[in-house]
C-alpha cells in the first residue's frame, strides 16, 4: 500500500490551522491575535540557514525527495540518503532556531532601558521557537515515512 506524504503533510498543515484558530480567536484579542505570530526576519533567518544549510552538506536534493517517498519507488540506498537529509533538516532547523533566539535575545537585553519594548521584543524571541516546532512537524513525518518504507523494503528482500 503506497502512502502518500503529500496527503499526510497537508491533514497535518489543515489540523495545525484549525488548532491554532481555536486557540487564538478563544481569546479575548480576536483576529489581531494572529498577527502577533507572523515574524517575517526570524522565518527568514530559519530558511537562509536551513536551505542553504542543506546545499552546503549536498543533501538538497534527497531532501526534496523526501516530499516523493511512497509516490514514487526508491533503493535502500536512496532512503537512507533521504532518511539522513531530513535529519540534517531538523538539526539545521533547531540550531537556526536557537540562532534566532539569541540574537534577539541579546538585541533584548541590549535596549532594557525601555520596558515599553520588552514585551514585544520577548515575544519575537519566542517566535523562533515556535517557527521551528512548525519545520519540525513538517519534517517529523517525512523521517517516519521514509525510514517506514526502508523497513518495507528490507522485508521484501529478506523475503
Amino acid at each position: 500500500m503506497k502512502k502518500n506524504i503529500r496527503l499526510v503533510l497537508l491533514g497535518e498543515l489543515l489540523l495545525f490551522i484549525i488548532v491554532f484558530l481555536i486557540l487564538t480567536l478563544g481569546t479575548g484579542f480576536g483576529t489581531s491575535a494572529i498577527l502577533w505570530f507572523l515574524d517575517f526576519p526570524s522565518i527568514i533567518v530559519i530558511l537562509l540557514i536551513l536551505i542553504p544549510g542543506l546545499i552546503i552538506m549536498g543533501e538538497w536534493k534527497d531532501f526534496i525527495k523526501s516530499f516523493s517517498v511512497g509516490i514514487k519507488d526508491y533503493r535502500l540506498l536512496e532512503l537512507k540518503n533521504i532518511i539522513e537529509a531530513v535529519a540534517a533538516a531538523q538539526k539545521l532547523t533547531v540550531f537556526a532556531a536557537l540562532f534566532a533566539i539569541i540574537i534577539s535575545g541579546v538585541l533584548v537585553m541590549g535596549n532594557l532601558s525601555d520596558p515599553e519594548t520588552i514585551g514585544p521584543n520577548l515575544a519575537v524571541c519566542f517566535l523562533s521557537g515556535f517557527y521551528a516546532v512548525l519545520i519540525e512537524f513538517i519534517l517529523l513525518p517525512l523521517r517516519l515515512n521514509a525510514e517506514r518504507k526502508m523497513n518495507e523494503e528490507m522485508d521484501m528482500e529478506d523475503e
